[in-house]
């Protein structure tokens, strides 16, 4: 297949989307604890989705899975199982942070793991460092890196500037403290998605070889992971279900809360979450497997540019300095400059 990096970025950019907005539908449930909606959430998006989405996509998903080396699908399921705890906690770095700085700090970490660890271990940086195409995707990432600690560094500046008061006018249960280290935690477990998918790549072939459009051969893959970030995931809500006395609030919400309303609006965040690897997924092809861990980069890049904009949008930046201000809009331009780097790399080495 012919890569297309324009096209690549553009699909990275949709995805990075998806993965900013999939926590606004939230705000409308109502009378669910977290434990609830996260797991209604859950299990649209790692279960029922990704197994619609493949099998309208890709012909025989099952018969691929089926013939999938068994290596090759308890890797994906581990990695899976690992991710899944970094997506448990990125849920609670976004309560107790905010989207803006929840996002960068996660973020920030998953995007060092997630993009450097594959090539170091494989030894292919030296490699491309001897390249031109090499050195200017290695360029973007850099700059991409730092973009993300420009944000979190507005994201602190922020967060010392404004009372406790203020912050919880937008952030109802803010905790710095605690979110800073489930965040950091989160960042560094939820990069092995990036370790999920490379290790599932037999799978993406063997797809190809059954006919698959390749634009979507990824999908079986997301099939596997997403079903062991399902069962950390289902473990703790459970855990928390107990802990709480929360499970009869799928039946009957509290006070104030409305069940259609809040199945609707659980399984909308779950699906629109998923669109965002969907639209990886499709990415990653299109950048060619040369430089296809700069996907993860791109697929950060975006989720921190959008995430921030939102956090705009939602005013959680409301009252602070003009400078604190400068810093975040600066941290949202490199990353917008690196994402259009890494993409001119991928195509001069597509060029070739």
């Amino acid at each position: 297949m012919t890569s297309s990096p324009v096209l690549g970025v553009l699909l990275h950019a949709i995805g990075g989307l998806a993965a900013a907005s999939f926590y606004i539908p939230f705000r409308k449930v109502k009378g669910w604890s977290w434990e609830t909606y996260w797991l209604v959430n859950g299990f649209a998006s790692w279960i029922i989705v990704p197994w619609v989405v493949s099998l309208i996509t890709v012909p025989d998903t099952v018969g691929i899975l089926s013939a999938s080396p068994p290596k090759t699908l308890a890797l994906c399921f581990l990695f899976g199982a690992l991710w899944g705890v970094g997506g448990l906690t990125f849920g609670l770095s976004v309560r107790y942070l905010g989207m803006s700085l929840g996002y960068a700090l996660a973020l920030g970490a998953c995007a060092a793991f997630g993009t450097l660890v594959p090539p170091l271990l494989k030894n292919e940086l030296p490699g491309m460092m001897a390249k031109p195409d090499g050195q200017v995707v290695l360029l973007g990432v850099l700059m991409s890196l730092v973009g993300i600690a420009v944000c979190g560094r507005a994201g602190i500046l922020k967060e010392r500037e404004l009372p406790d008061s203020s912050k919880k006018l937008t952030i109802k249960e803010f905790d710095f403290k605690k979110g800073f280290w489930v965040a950091l935690f989160c960042g560094v477990m939820s990069a092995c998605m990036s370790f999920g998918i490379e290790a599932g790549k037999p799978i993406a072939d063997l797809a190809v070889e059954h006919k698959a459009p390749p634009l979507w051969q990824n999908g079986p893959i997301f099939i596997v992971i997403m079903a062991g970030g399902f069962m950390t995931n289902f473990i703790w809500c459970v855990i928390l279900h107990f802990q709480n006395q929360s499970a009869p609030q799928y039946l009957k919400p509290q006070e104030g809360g409305s069940l259609p309303v809040n199945y609707l609006f659980s399984v909308l965040a779950g699906t629109i979450w998923y669109l965002q690897f969907m639209f990886y997924g499709m990415g990653s092809t299109q950048l060619g497997r040369q430089f296809s861990f700069s996907s993860w980069t791109l697929h950060m890049a975006f989720i921190i540019i959008f995430s921030n904009i939102w956090g705009l949008l939602f005013h959680e930046w409301k009252a602070v300095s003009r400078p604190t201000h400068y810093w975040i809009r600066a941290g949202i331009a490199v990353l917008i400059v690196s994402t259009i780097i890494v993409g001119w790399g991928n195509w001069l080495a597509s060029a070739k």
